[in-house]
Order: C-alpha cells, then structure tokens, then sequence
C-alpha cells in the first residue's frame, strides 16, 4: 500500500517543469498526483469543493470549536493584496495569485499561478461576524458561530449491551 502513496515511494523522481509540459503522459503523472493526493488526506477534513489548485495549494487547517471556526491558510510569498476571501451560502473561499519569480530556470519545483481553495461551514457561520488576519504569509480566519448554532449541540449518551 505503501508504494502506491506519491510522496512515500522509494526512489521517487520529481517531474521537472520543462519543455514536458505538452506531454500527455506528464499530464497523467500530475492528475494521479493529485488523485492520490486527495484521496489519502485526513478524512475527518471539512468537505472541499470543486475548486482548482494545484495538490491542495494552500494548505488549510481547519478547527471548530464551540463559538467559532477558524481556518489557518500558509501562503507564503504572498501579500493581503494577493488574496481574495469571500464567504457565500456557508462556504468560504480564497483566491488569488502566486507571480512567478523563477524566470529562465532549468529546472523548479516552485509552483506559481492561479488558485482556488474553498470549504463548506455550512450554515452555523454568521457571516457578519468574520475577521481575517494575515502574518508572515500566515492567513487566520475566524468565523463565530450564530446564537442558535451553539445551542443546538446535544449530547447522546451511549449505553452499553443488555
């Protein structure tokens, strides 16, 4: 099982980013990447859309607490001004735009483009009550619940066999 995990095959060869990137077989490469990739996150992950970005970009971290979710983003090499927060129908997303800064290299693994990454809340989020901080390419999004959100948690108490 092993061996079928991207990151966790032995001998494992990185695809440069040269004059491969018409190839089919490299495009084929990319997608089982990524397949891969979403298939072996955490799967108590709060549902992700159909938003495109590349293996995950950014990576998210997501906690949910009793009177608020907060969503952490890294997006290192970015600024506030980059980046496009928005919150519709309970599902946050952010957008924006990595500028390339390795012009005329021969080989990169730095990725640079577009992307889009978005996560449903659902509906207990207020959206009124939304603040968003962004530190050393850190961004913190801190959604509080609604009143009635909070209220509506009940406990089940579990009983043993008879």
């Amino acid at each position: 099982m092993r061996s079928l995990i991207p990151w966790g095959r032995p001998n494992a060869v990185s695809t440069p980013r040269t004059s491969d990137e018409g190839n089919p077989f490299v495009a084929l490469h990319r997608q089982m990447d990524r397949l891969f990739d979403d298939f072996f996150q955490d799967f108590d992950a709060p549902r992700l859309r159909n938003a495109w970005s590349p293996g995950g970009w950014p990576s998210i971290e997501v906690r949910d607490a009793d009177r608020e979710v907060k969503v952490v983003a890294e997006l290192p090499g970015l600024d506030e001004k980059d980046i496009d927060v928005t919150l519709r129908d309970g599902i946050l997303t952010l957008k924006g735009e990595k500028k390339g800064e390795s012009s005329g290299a021969s080989y990169s693994e730095r990725w640079h483009g577009q992307f889009a990454r978005s996560v449903e809340l659902g509906t207990d989020v207020d959206p009124d009550k939304v603040r968003a901080t962004f530190d050393k390419g850190v961004l913190t999004i801190t959604l509080e619940k609604r009143p009635e959100a909070r209220s509506n948690v009940k406990r089940i108490a579990i009983n043993g066999r008879d």
